[in-house]
């Protein structure tokens, strides 16, 4: 039953953005309603905490990637393509300087 819960909760409220103030007091009201005792509530807390932020951690990941390749896609220049072309100016700056 407490894995159903978890696994409703954490699909339902979409950890990745419930603020840990929304989570004690969905806990705090499966409490009331007697779906879990005072002493699992803590664990489940923190539980759902830690289900929330590794949620967290995965959308930005995914979000980062999908950044990425649609700028791969795009042909939009990295910062590692502009420094490598700023370090390539400043030797052919030096070179050019050198020679006059």
């Amino acid at each position: 039953m407490k894995d159903l819960l978890r696994k409703g909760l954490a699909f339902g409220l979409g950890l990745a953005v419930v603020s840990r103030e929304q989570i004690e007091k969905f806990v705090d009201e499966m409490v009331k309603k007697g779906e879990v005792t005072s002493s699992e509530s803590k664990d489940l807390i923190q539980e759902l905490l830690e289900k929330g932020e590794a949620q967290r951690k995965e959308m930005n990941s995914t979000i980062h990637n999908q950044l990425e390749k649609m700028l791969k896609e795009l042909n939009v220049a990295t910062k590692a393509d502009i420094e490598r072309l700023e370090k390539r100016i400043s030797e052919l700056e030096a070179i050019v300087k050198n020679q006059e």
